[in-house]
């Protein structure tokens, strides 16, 4: 038996949310290791749709424990809303179903403002893309050691240092941007007045993880958004603030790298990216907008439209080798349903040269040309099979084709939103 990391191992959106799900009816415990409320994962259970965007995808299934890992920023204020909204769908939420680690650090206001404020200054080409929530200055308090943590709104003396420690910094950042001084006394009877609220689901989440693994339950490690706006291996700057790949869960957890087990990297079957920065595969034809149109391709948290474009075989082995992918969970093969000649990036030119993988400057990232080997598409359709005799046999030579490309197998595949809509091929939980 195997715990499982989930991550995505594209640019996110590649359906983490169902699959995890699905997962979580063999797991004891969801962790949330990485990310804060910019990511979101839609969810369809018996026809019901919750978007989470904070909470672990397990806390919608009836004696599944979920936790928030060290490693996630939070907001709390859209943590109340967002338990709020899934208690008003039935969902049970307490203290006894959710922990809260309590070395979290918070997302507070100043955050989003400088995260909008600093966006809306910066030069045509620089902007990075991001949602305005605050994820990426929250990361920088944590590691210049000037964060609010979880632990720290129990104790009034201890908040009022950290916001003290935090605004020496902010206010002087605000005052270059042109925007007013943080309001001290508003902050801190901001936070003072959710603690309450926080506080019950408050714990030492690296021991609950610890004793889970000890009494023999299964964890399955959740992740955000997606390896390539990983931090260090993503196509930086236009990344994510935290580490994405499948180390990070046991860094954003508490526990040793030995105890994450199977790590099963979600793929979708073509590509997609909400934001800036570079795409090689983007399509800004008829196929790409319609890959867009069949695959509902809009953002859970931000509504925005998500870029399109074909599958790419060099940028998913890529991820695959740097988060030590087991297997691979291909999603949303539906949506190419009706293509009569479907595309795959083999590889990259740049200057004369072929390459077989993404290089890691910015500006030969954006250089970089697709080399595409062309399949012949089908006209069944694939949504709601269950098993491989129900899909198109150029379907399954496509699928058996990327395993080829990204010399990883694939252990699941979805063929719609709804969660039993999936084939197993490997149980990630037996290891």
């Amino acid at each position: 038996m195997a715990n499982v990391a989930v991550i995505g191992a594209q640019w996110g959106d590649e359906g983490k949310g169902k699959i995890v799900d699905w997962l979580s009816a063999r797991a004891d415990v969801v962790a949330r290791f990485q990310g804060g409320h910019n990511a979101g994962h839609t969810l369809v259970i018996d026809g019901t749709v919750y978007k989470l965007h904070a909470l672990p995808s397990g806390v919608v299934r009836p004696g599944t424990r979920s936790v928030i890992g060290n490693g996630v920023v939070l907001d709390p204020w859209h943590l109340v809303q967002e338990i709020a909204t899934l208690r008003g769908q039935g969902v049970e939420i307490t203290p006894e179903t959710l922990t809260v680690a309590e070395n979290a650090v918070l997302i507070l206001p100043l955050h989003g403002e400088l995260d909008r404020a600093r966006e809306a200054a910066a030069n045509p080409g620089t902007k990075i893309g991001t949602t305005g929530r605050g994820i990426g200055p929250a990361y920088e308090d944590k590691v210049g050691r000037r964060a609010v943590r979880v632990a720290d709104l129990a104790d009034p003396a201890t908040l009022e240092a950290r916001v003290d420690r935090a605004l020496t910094h902010h206010d002087a950042l605000r005052r270059g941007l042109g925007m007013e001084p943080v309001d001290r006394a508003a902050l801190l009877d901001a936070l003072n007045g959710i603690a309450a609220e926080i506080l019950p689901f408050a714990g030492p989440v690296w021991k609950e993880l610890r004793d889970a693994r000890r009494a023999g339950k299964r964890i399955l490690f959740e992740g955000a958004q997606g390896a390539l706006l990983d931090v260090d291996f993503g196509t930086y700057p236009f990344v994510t603030s935290s580490n994405v790949i499948a180390g990070q869960a046991a860094t954003g957890t508490g526990m040793g790298p030995g105890a994450v087990g199977f790590v099963l990297g979600i793929v979708k079957a073509y590509t997609t990216r909400v934001g800036e920065g570079p795409f090689p595969t983007e399509l800004h034809d008829a196929d790409g907008e319609r890959l867009g149109v069949q695959g509902h391709e809009f953002g859970t948290t931000t509504g925005r439209k998500r870029r399109c474009g074909w599958f790419d075989a060099v940028l998913v082995r890529q991820t695959c080798a740097t988060s030590g992918v087991t297997g691979i969970a291909l999603t949303k093969l539906d949506v190419l349903d009706g293509f009569e000649t479907i595309r795959i990036c083999t590889g990259y030119e740049l200057d004369g040269e072929t390459l077989d993988h993404l290089p890691i400057a910015a500006e030969a990232q954006a250089r970089c040309e697709p080399i595409y080997e062309e399949m012949p598409g089908w006209s069944d359709s694939t949504a709601g099979a269950r098993s491989w005799a129900d899909l198109p046999g150029e379907a399954v030579k496509y699928v058996r084709r990327i395993e080829e490309l990204i010399d990883c197998p694939v252990s699941m595949l979805s063929t719609s939103p709804e969660r039993d809509d999936t084939i197993l091929v490997t149980d990630p939980f037996a290891g």
